[in-house]
Parts: structure tokens; C-alpha cells; sequence
């Protein structure tokens, strides 16, 4: 590596860092039937994950919706969140080797950030549950941002880092991730364990795909 301090290392939240399908899946359902419209199908559910919530439900919906009927289901479906990591039993799990790799990265001065659909709620959430403040420099969301795959998420958290298209790596599961690296310029490295699978992350122009977390750090270091 010839310089590490100009490398930015951008990850997607959902279905990279941690598993949440089950709780998306859930609370999606909720927000549906709470809006008297039939439930989309768990694996429907399950590939919409990464966009941004209106997003979502517009490719779940079986009819067109209108303002006020997105609004609201897009509204039942966050608070339907909210409720969930309030129980006792709300299980959101990092998947395997996460701390690991960014206790590295974090060592060899590599900047990081997040991309993520969930909200900064959301991903604030996490970051506390998990123990990872203090890893990322900036957290792009919906809130401030449009959804993938447009860059401006990417395009922020460079410039937060001041970092060139280059040498950022997006971290993804999805196409839209990969979508948003290509987009933005910058390279985007499909995770196997996630919620699409390889072919798509490789037509959505995957440079690579990693099977484990710690296939990342030699990925980085080559740069």
C-alpha cells in the first residue's frame, strides 16, 4: 500500500454489516396491512432491501399508490422499526468478522464511512448497539441524501474524507450498491452473504466479490 491515508473504505449497512432481513421483512408487513393492502411476499421484501423505504414500497405495491397512501405506509413501516428495537428480544447481528476488519482498517489509518437505505436513526442505532463509534467519518442516509443508485452518497462521504473515486471501495450486498459505486465513480466489492446474488452484483459491475470479511483487507492493501 503506498498510502493508506487517502484510501476510503464506504460500506452499506443492511446486509453487509448486519442481518436485518428478518426485521425488515416484519416491519414491512406491518406497515402493508396496516394500510389494508395485501402483504408482499418475504423474498419481494427481501431484494428491495438497500433502497430507500418509499422506494421499496412503490416496487412492493401491487397497485399504483398514491402521495398519501406511500406516505403513510412508508410512516407504519418506520415506526413499526422504532417499536421493534425497543423489545427485548431485537437481534440485529453483525455478521461474522465485521469488528475485526474495521479495528484493522482503523489501524492502518484507513478511512471509513457508511452508505446505507436505513435511517440515521436507523444506522445510529446500530452503531450503538454493536459498539462502533467512532469507526466512520461521515453516515449518508436518505435523510439528507436520494437513494441509491444515485451517487450523491458517495460523493458526500468522499468529500467528507477527502478522498478521490479511484481509491473508495464500496462494500455492498445488493446491485444498487454496486450501481452506486459504478455511478460515482469508485470501486465496488460485492459481498456474497448478503440479500443479491453473485451474478447480479457482477452485471451491476461488481469489481470483486468477497465470500468473508477478512478477504478485505488484502483487497484494500493492493491499491
Amino acid at each position: 500500500m503506498t498510502n493508506a491515508s487517502d484510501i476510503l473504505v464506504v460500506f452499506d449497512c443492511d446486509g453487509t454489516l448486519v442481518d436485518s432481513a428478518h426485521n425488515v421483512i416484519a416491519c414491512m408487513r406491518v406497515a402493508f396491512e396496516d394500510a389494508d393492502l395485501p402483504s408482499p411476499a418475504d423474498l419481494d421484501i427481501r431484494r428491495t432491501i438497500g433502497l430507500n423505504p418509499d422506494v421499496a414500497v412503490r416496487h412492493l405495491a401491487q397497485t399504483p399508490l398514491s402521495d398519501t397512501h406511500l406516505e403513510k405506509i412508508v410512516k407504519g413501516y418506520k415506526q413499526a422499526f422504532f417499536h421493534r428495537r425497543l423489545e427485548a428480544d431485537h437481534h440485529e447481528p453483525l455478521f461474522d468478522g465485521v469488528c475485526e476488519v474495521l479495528e484493522y482498517l482503523a489501524s492502518r489509518n484507513i478511512a471509513m464511512a457508511v452508505a446505507t437505505g436505513k435511517s440515521m436513526r436507523g444506522v445510529k442505532a446500530v452503531i450503538e448497539q454493536h459498539g462502533l463509534d467512532g469507526y466512520f467519518g461521515s453516515l449518508q442516509t436518505p435523510d439528507h441524501n436520494p437513494g441509491k443508485p444515485h451517487p450523491q452518497m458517495l460523493e458526500k462521504a468522499m468529500t467528507a474524507a477527502g478522498a478521490l473515486p479511484g481509491r473508495t471501495f464500496m462494500i455492498g450486498d445488493t446491485s444498487f450498491d454496486m450501481m452506486l459505486a459504478k455511478n460515482a465513480g469508485c470501486r465496488g466489492i460485492g459481498v456474497t452473504w448478503g440479500y443479491h446474488d453473485d451474478a447480479e452484483l457482477l452485471e451491476s459491475g461488481a469489481e470483486k466479490l468477497i465470500n468473508r470479511f477478512d478477504e478485505l483487507p488484502e483487497i484494500v492493501s493492493a491499491t
